[in-house]
This record gives structure tokens, sequence and C-alpha cells, in this order.
């Protein structure tokens, strides 16, 4: 009757060592994977496989580690900010038009109110590309200094009103 106890606490392919969780998953293989023959080709397509790594994995292909709870929300407040922003400047730029387009071609006013109302998008997502490996605070203040310069000045000056 104990076998039956112990089968409930069980599950099949429990004494599998890949899924032993003292092991680092950095951790160089040491067995020979199914699919690669000795010499490193693939056994079936016949492509060169890479070897595996005495070293662990290269700095190229290390994982990024994960955010933490401030990181995401941090990130999570300032695109809502940057949202803002590029609402403000199609609010701000539109309110403008009949009077810019005294003094500028109509089409040349409306691309440069389209680069305006997308420049806090493509600010917001050039500093997350490029900071990826970054540290988090350099990010943020990125982020922040880009808020600051992108302020919609239209309609901080006109606002909404008629």
């Amino acid at each position: 009757m104990a076998g039956r106890d112990d089968d409930a606490l069980s599950w099949g392919g429990d004494d599998d060592p890949t899924l032993d969780v003292g092991v680092p998953a950095s951790a160089p293989e040491t067995t020979p994977r199914a699919d690669t023959a000795p010499d490193g080709h693939a056994a079936a397509t016949g492509s060169r496989a890479e070897p595996a790594s005495t070293t662990g994995t290269p700095a190229d292909a290390a994982p990024a580690a994960p955010m933490d709870n401030v990181t995401l929300v941090s990130l999570g407040v300032l695109g809502g900010v940057y949202l803002l922003l590029a609402i403000g400047w199609f609010i701000g730029g539109s309110r403008l038009q009949l009077i810019a387009q005294l003094f500028l071609e109509p089409n040349g006013y409306l691309v440069a109110w389209l680069l305006a109302v997308v420049a806090p998008a493509i600010w917001f997502g050039t500093i997350l590309l490029t900071t990826r490996g970054s540290r988090t605070w350099l990010r943020i203040l990125l982020l922040v200094v880009g808020a600051v310069l992108l302020l919609p000045w239209p309609f901080l000056m006109v606002g909404v009103g008629g």
C-alpha cells in the first residue's frame, strides 16, 4: 500500500538529470545531444551544429535579466507620458495650423506637424532599443530628459480653448 502513496508524489520522468533544480542554466552540456552526430554535424539535416561551449554561454547570447517591478511600472508610466506628449503635439499643432500657414508652406507645416506628433514615440522606442544592456537608471534618466525636451509647447502656450 505504501507504493501506491509514493506514486501520488512522483511524476513520470522525475529522474531526468536535466530537470535537476540545483544545476545552473549556464552549465555546459556534458552529454552529447541526441540530434547531433559526434563531429558536431546535425544528424538528420546535414548542417553543421555549434559545439557546446566549455566556458558557459557567450556574452552576446546571454539572456537579458528580467526587469524588476519598479522598472516595469516606471516604463509604463513614462510610456503613458509619451503618449500624452504625442496627443499634446497633435492638439497644439492643429490649433496653430491657420496661423502657421500664413508664414509656412502648408505641405511643409503638415510634414513638420506629423514629425512632431511621432517624435515622442520615436524617442521612446529608440531609448528602449539602445539601452537594453545599460543600467536601469540611465534608461529612466534618458526617458525623463526626452519627456522634458519634447514638451508640446504649442499646446502649453495656446491650450485647447478657443
